[in-house]
């Protein structure tokens, strides 16, 4: 087992994020997972902020100069104009490749092997090298991680739903979504930015993992059978 004094003093910033390569259960640094969850925090502040202006925003582009009145008023007794406009399309190239990549940095932090390949988590044991290292089990992480990747699944689907409805009818052998039309309320990837962002808020300012706290309930009523005695004992309150 790595020393905890050399690990803090950051001779080994490659062991900062994992106890020991060597631990059948995996530990993992707890100061530096809530280093990453502050790092990783940019992402769901702004696909927040684009899934608002896609459900709330205004979905025509006034493109001629001449706004005319028509004389007459809508059932709110409100003025109606003649306007030259257009319907409002979006790129979501940026939003897609941030996505992927905060997949993929989800999925990363769930095994030891694949975790090296994660520049947050190798920035974040380089931030936490002279912290004190707080070691908690990986599998509540990997628990609340799992929901994580399973809400930037629900978003990719969502600004890309001609995709994945190609994909399922080719599964199915059936026409079972529709390939024109976004058939996901508009509301639900907006919901599930502000759940994750809730999320990784209270992980990174207030240390309090609400998947892990799910997790360990679910160990409690026999939903997973954990071989790791500590995954089963959490104590959030204490360093381990």
């Amino acid at each position: 087992m790595a020393d905890s004094n050399s690990l803090a003093s950051g001779h080994s910033v490659a062991l900062l994020w994992f106890r020991s390569r060597d631990d059948v259960t995996p530990f993992i640094n707890d100061t530096a997972v809530r280093i990453r969850a502050g790092i990783m925090l940019a992402i769901p502040i702004f696909m927040a902020f684009t899934l608002w202006d896609i459900v709330f925003g205004s979905r025509w582009i006034v493109t001629g100069e001449v706004i005319k009145d028509t004389f007459e008023l809508d059932f709110d007794n409100r003025i109606l104009y003649m306007v030259e406009a257009v319907r409002r399309t979006y790129d979501y190239t940026v939003q897609t490749w941030l996505l992927f990549y905060a997949l993929f940095e989800m999925l990363a932090g769930m095994s030891v092997k694949t975790s090296y390949l994660s520049p947050t988590i190798w920035l974040s044991t380089l931030l936490a090298r002279r912290a004190r290292p707080v070691w908690k089990p990986l599998a509540p992480k990997r628990f609340a991680w799992t929901i994580g990747a399973s809400m930037i699944s629900v978003c990719l689907a969502f600004f890309h739903p001609e995709k994945l409805a190609a994909a399922v009818n080719f599964i199915f052998r059936n026409e079972m979504l529709p390939t024109t039309e976004q058939y996901l309320p508009r509301w639900l990837p907006l919901v599930m930015v502000w759940v994750c962002l809730g999320f990784m808020w209270l992980e990174a300012v207030l240390g309090y993992c609400l998947g892990c706290e799910v997790h360990a309930l679910l160990v409690k009523l026999g939903v997973f059978k954990e071989e790791c005695e500590a995954c089963n004992n959490l104590d959030f309150g204490q360093p381990r």
